[in-house]
């Protein structure tokens, strides 16, 4: 442990748990912007944070994050940290402020290593990557210490950061969202405006939603990765043997993005948006929300009118305008063209597909793996609600029934163990008990 003194800062001792692109970049900001007086690093034991320990301690444990966005001159900031723990045990008792920087999936097992009613000084837990419901499974988890610590949602991180390559220290960032939310369950909470502070100071809008199953209902990927990622085209391509020739965001036969897979999108959003509002929530304008907070369009392309009256329209008109939207993205309609009157090719994205660990076990890609779980969640509380999400549930079954063959082909013992837990159920009962308990 290398613990200094403490200097008040709005989140003081601060504890980043994950060491993921996302994580690196958090850290490096929070510490190089003064919002920090303690820096703490934890990540769970591998094969990953044994080759970042050994370049921590070639680099006297200093993290690195360079940005260089279409809308800012690069630049190159580093900070370091004074605590390491490698594995998440129970750390140090001198943490005020946790941002867990994991998938919202592995946030049960983090909490439970970390023990939060060990943690006397610890005030506020930051979610950086939620999904719906999230906020509450972490209530569910804090036991006598939940009247103290304020959780806050974020609706999704807010920028897209990568390894620079060949280190586990050093992120890049290449671009910011336009907008994101973020929410506490605390009424009047402090640490909320603490947080949208800091958002703000790296140029992202933050507005601070009511409820944290608002704030998390507001990132895009819940309504847009299942739809495409969680098909059969896209399924052969990530689970398939021959290397992938297709691209994520292009229309088929390119990439996934038919009439029907739009269709699915509509029917999808549809069901999540009735669950929130018998919740009580608001639901989001999707085709809004796509080109408002994430992309836009040229007004000639999509009219303003078309797009905020978007909850109005049939289902028809609502596929037809979000198909008109993803067709008007293939390039980049804001991008210079090149002498050759070529606009830079946005819709480009490869596939990651399964892929082998270093002790030989297949593995699915976060892409569709962890929007299946948080899907599956959504779908499982909105049961206990008795709304019914026909689509959703097609969603899942597809997809488990892919993930099926893919483990018989590969043979379960090739398979990593990681593909065979589904907490889901245990979840979703926790969840819910923290839904009952706030009616």
């Amino acid at each position: 442990m290398l613990s200094g003194s403490y200097t008040p800062t709005p989140f003081g001792h601060t504890l980043i748990v994950g060491a993921g692109p996302a994580a690196v970049h958090t850290a490096v900001h929070l510490a190089h912007g003064g919002w920090c007086s303690l820096l703490g690093l934890m990540n769970r034991r591998g094969p990953h944070t044994t080759q970042l320990a050994q370049e921590l301690e070639r680099s006297k444990f200093t993290l690195v994050s360079s940005v260089q966005t279409a809308s800012t001159d690069p630049y190159r900031i580093q900070a370091s940290i004074t605590d390491w723990y490698e594995g998440c045990d129970r750390p140090d008792d001198l943490w005020d402020t946790l941002f867990l920087c994991t998938p919202s999936d592995a946030y049960n097992d983090v909490l439970r290593a970390l023990q939060p009613d060990s943690l006397t000084r610890l005030k506020t837990i930051v979610l950086l990557s939620p999904g719906m419901g999230s906020n509450l499974l972490v209530q569910s988890m804090l036991g006598a210490s939940k009247d103290r610590i304020d959780v806050i949602s974020l609706s999704t991180y807010y920028a897209a950061t990568k390894f620079e390559p060949g280190s586990f220290r050093a992120a890049r960032t290449k671009a910011y969202k336009k907008r994101i939310s973020i929410a506490s369950d605390k009424p009047g909470s402090m640490a909320v405006r603490d947080v949208k502070r800091f958002v703000e100071s790296l140029g992202v809008q933050c507005g601070v939603a009511g409820r944290s199953i608002e704030a998390e209902s507001r990132s895009v990927t819940t309504y847009v990765h299942p739809p495409l990622f969680m098909n059969d085209f896209s399924l052969d391509e990530i689970l398939g043997c021959a290397i992938s020739k297709k691209s994520m965001y292009k229309l088929y036969p390119e990439g996934p993005i038919t009439p029907d897979a739009i269709r699915t999108m509509v029917r999808l959003w549809r069901e999540i948006s009735e669950w929130l509002r018998s919740l009580g929530a608001e639901p989001v304008n999707l085709l809004g929300f796509l080109n408002d907070d994430n992309y836009p369009v040229h007004e000639a392309t999509l009219s303003r009118d078309e797009i905020d009256r978007f909850t109005e329209w049939e289902p028809v008109k609502q596929e037809y305008l979000l198909y008109v939207r993803y067709a008007s993205i293939l390039i980049d309609p804001f991008s210079v063209p090149d002498e050759n009157g070529r606009y830079f090719d946005f819709s480009a994205v490869p596939y990651k597909q399964a892929y082998q660990d270093g002790n030989g076990k297949w593995m699915i890609p976060r892409i569709p793996l962890e929007d299946y779980k948080k899907l599956k969640l959504i779908c499982g509380l909105a049961q206990k609600a008795n709304i019914a999400m026909p689509q959703a549930s097609a969603l899942i079954e597809r997809f488990e029934a892919r993930l099926d063959a893919f483990v018989r082909e590969k043979g379960a013992d090739r398979v990593h163990p990681e593909l065979f837990l589904d907490t889901t159920s245990a979840h979703v009962e926790a969840v819910w008990r923290e839904m009952r308990r706030g009616l």
